[in-house]
């Protein structure tokens, strides 16, 4: 058994893993979800209402291309909207939710930079909005409709403490109320209220839905979920926009008592939610418009309401329209009892790693006022959660050091017979209690911290334009300073010129900075006695230098970090070891 060939096979196997898991891992995983849920759609026919209840409202869809000011301006009348966290305003007619955004988030890291525009009117080139109506069966006709023309009976400007109430008469006995509020953050809370002021009974039922059109095209959804996502008899339940890209594709049906239903982004989420003790039927569906837009639906429909004459009846239900913070999206989780909530946000496989790091990254966050500063606190801490593995595989690493002279003498002694090498490799392994293959363990366990790590720093909006020291303004984003253009001397961005599939060659500072760390690292132990052994040990540096200039530079400085310390640690043991640390020397070439 060979020491330096079951490192080589380890690394080898951790440098695949790191290049091809985001295309080999995503996709299985979707296509099991997706199975997943066909199959949990099919146990779970939607039974809650009769069969004969009624079919809600098609994708509504438009083909003009207005900017957001002239789809406003043309709409009709408006509620505004101003709270702390959201701007915007609500359509009178068909009481849309329609224009809405987001004051702490902006297009760029210049807080100057537009507003990120969340829902959009019809009209503009991608809408997006909420509702909440009924469908009614038999008895008066007309119900409210994209069309209804409400009114807005008091109330104002839709702001926290300051409700805003809206009206709309059928014509035909049923008056319909509606109150909105808005809390400080990211939650609509919609009332509605029906009297049947005819001579005859009404059976009504309520629904809210979420949709949009032209989706803008969004390189994330290659590393995450985007698209339709909600939760349903307390599992999540999602689908992507591909799902319908074939027209006719059927809608894909859920039921529950509990849950939401809704559209996200990768750091925005709108969705409707329903009374939490109340069974839903919901479902997804897309559609193309007449010029071939795709557009896309998420809904659920609740029970039946039978009102006889002169009866009134209400329902309570709520819209999220905002960014997917974390500790925002837990707070509705455990204040309203909404269930899973935090399954907006993606967290991957690896959801076992991902949230404890989150968490303590988070913590960590809290405590330093800086998530840079965090992720070299995350490193102490996933360094003293491996350090007894660690410690116990650079010890074996070091114990086998000492039996190299002793492993050169046995392969110059049985240097015809490898059958006798590998019985006497074997053989000094057990009497000097040494494993070749402890060294390697580490190797290995670093695969799904890096994954989880990557997912943390690439899906939670935490991270977003979160800024380091320096010329680090945003851990999610790659390093943007480049050995193409001399770190800035030359007068062109090298990330506006090169295609996605090449911004590794657009090197950073942080990314050569790991690059040699891990450098130094591989240069506390003595080059193979194979020449093309020590020419791989030797360029694998240069390689995860390109490997990581694409990736956030919060990762990147993670691994700078973690191989410092990994170099400190390494040494220390060596030397209590009694092996011989001859850096200098392995740095230049020289053989003992």
């Amino acid at each position: 058994m060979n020491n330096n060939k079951n490192v080589i096979l380890a690394i080898a196997l951790a440098a695949a893993v790191l290049l091809i898991w985001q295309y080999f891992v995503a996709t299985p995983a979707m296509r099991a979800e997706k199975a997943r849920q066909q199959a949990l759609s099919h146990q779970q026919k939607p039974a809650a209402a009769p069969q004969t209840a009624p079919s809600l409202p098609g994708i509504s869809t438009g083909t003009s291309h207005m900017s957001r000011d002239q789809a406003l301006k043309s709409g009709g009348s408006r509620v505004a909207i101003d709270a702390p966290m959201v701007d915007g305003s609500i359509l009178l007619k068909g009481a849309r939710f329609d224009d809405l955004r987001l004051k702490q988030y902006h297009d760029t890291i210049d807080p100057k930079s537009p507003e990120i525009v969340l829902l959009a009117p019809k009209g503009t080139d991608y809408p997006y909005s909420a509702s909440f109506s009924w469908v009614g069966q038999g008895g008066p006709a007309g119900m409210p409709d994209d069309n209804s023309q409400w009114t807005e009976v008091n109330g104002g400007t839709l702001s926290p403490g300051h409700p805003v109430t809206l009206s709309w008469d059928n014509g035909h006995g049923l008056v319909f109320t509606r109150v909105i509020s808005i809390d400080n953050q990211y939650m609509f809370t919609v009332t509605d209220s029906v009297a049947n002021k005819s001579g005859q009974a009404v059976i009504l039922y309520p629904y809210g839905k979420v949709e949009r059109q032209g989706i803008q095209k969004d390189e994330s959804s290659l590393y995450l979920h985007v698209g339709f996502v909600g939760v349903a008899n307390g599992s999540e339940v999602d689908a992507n926009y591909k799902d319908f890209k074939d027209p006719g594709t059927p809608a894909k049906e859920f039921s529950s008592t509990g849950g939401w239903a809704g559209i996200t982004d990768k750091y925005w989420m709108a969705a409707v939610v329903p009374p939490q003790n109340e069974p839903f039927n919901g479902a997804y569906l897309g559609t193309k418009t007449q010029s071939g837009v795709d557009a896309y639906q998420a809904n659920y429909r609740l029970n039946a309401r039978n009102l006889a004459p002169g009866q009134s009846t209400s329902i309570t239900q709520r819209l999220f329209a905002g960014a997917k913070v974390v500790d925002i999206l837990r707070g509705y989780q455990d204040n309203l009892h909404i269930r899973n909530f935090d399954n907006a946000v993606d967290w991957g496989w690896f959801w076992f790693l991902t949230r404890p790091f989150f968490w303590v990254l988070d913590h960590l966050y809290k405590l330093f006022g800086n998530f840079g500063l965090a992720i070299l606190g995350l490193t102490v801490v996933v360094k003293l959660v491996f350090f007894p593995l660690q410690t116990a595989s650079f010890r074996s690493m070091s114990k086998m050091k000492k039996l190299q002279p002793q492993m050169e003498a046995l392969k110059k002694q049985h240097s015809d017979d490898a059958q006798k090498l590998q019985m006497a490799m074997m053989e000094l392994y057990k009497r000097e209690n040494a494993n070749p293959l402890s060294g390697c363990v580490p190797i290995l366990l670093t695969i799904p911290v890096f994954i989880a790590l990557y997912k943390v720093l690439f899906v939670t909006i935490e991270m977003r334009h979160a800024p380091f020291y320096g010329w680090i303004h945003d851990l999610s984003a790659p390093d943007p300073t480049s050995l193409l253009n001399l770190f800035g001397l030359l007068p062109y961005n090298p990330s506006a010129v090169l295609p996605h599939f090449l911004l590794f060659l657009s090197v950073g500072v942080w990314p050569i900075v790991m690059g040699f760390t891990q450098f130094l690292q591989s240069k506390l132990n003595p080059a193979p006695p194979d020449p093309v052994q020590a020419r791989m040990f030797t360029y694998m540096p240069v390689l995860f230098t390109f490997m990581f200039a694409a990736l956030p530079a919060g990762l990147v400085i993670y691994y700078c970090w973690n191989n410092f310390l990994s170099v400190i640690q390494q040494a220390i043991i060596m030397k209590r070891e009694g092996v011989e640390i001859r850096f200098l020397d392995n740095l230049m070439g020289k053989k003992r």
